[in-house]
């Protein structure tokens, strides 16, 4: 099993959002290395941390889990979706995705702050490399754990 951090704007789709449908396609990554690694590298069951960016307290808000094998991202195809790519065709997509299952919903947010004080214990974390916009990180086991340990 692996691990990951997976970001969302909570005005987009929130933990509570995940926690009232259960399961939800994670469309629209437009950045090769995140879809990469959901293509080639997320396995069902694999653990993500959810996280909230862009907002009064970005952090970690609680646990998903990998629900299914990628698959191709149905919003390229569609013009009237903001994650149009008129490059993408059915036959030769371009974008990839997975499906998401809540598991729970942390009892507080471990802050973006409260990681970088513990940057040590995370040991090159990759969310606090400086200029990582990525919206899907590898977490590697100790990591998670120190992560968890912060609760």
């Amino acid at each position: 099993m692996a691990f990951w951090l997976m970001k969302s704007e909570p005005e987009e789709f929130s933990i509570d959002d995940l926690a009232a449908c259960g399961r939800e396609p994670w469309t629209g990554v437009r950045n090769y290395q995140a879809r990469n690694f959901m293509r080639d590298q997320m396995q069902i069951g694999d653990g993500v941390f959810f996280y909230h960016s862009n907002c009064a307290v970005p952090g970690i808000v609680g646990i998903a889990r990998v629900a299914c094998e990628a698959y191709p991202d149905p919003t390229q195809f569609d013009p009237e979706s903001d994650y149009f790519d008129p490059k993408s065709s059915p036959e030769a997509p371009r974008w990839q995705m997975v499906d998401v299952a809540f598991e729970r919903r942390f009892p507080r947010t471990i802050s973006l702050a409260e990681l970088r004080e513990n940057a040590l214990a995370l040991d090159d974390f990759p969310l606090l490399a400086r200029g990582n916009r990525l919206s899907v990180l590898p977490v590697t086991q100790a990591q998670w754990d120190t992560i968890l340990a912060l609760l």
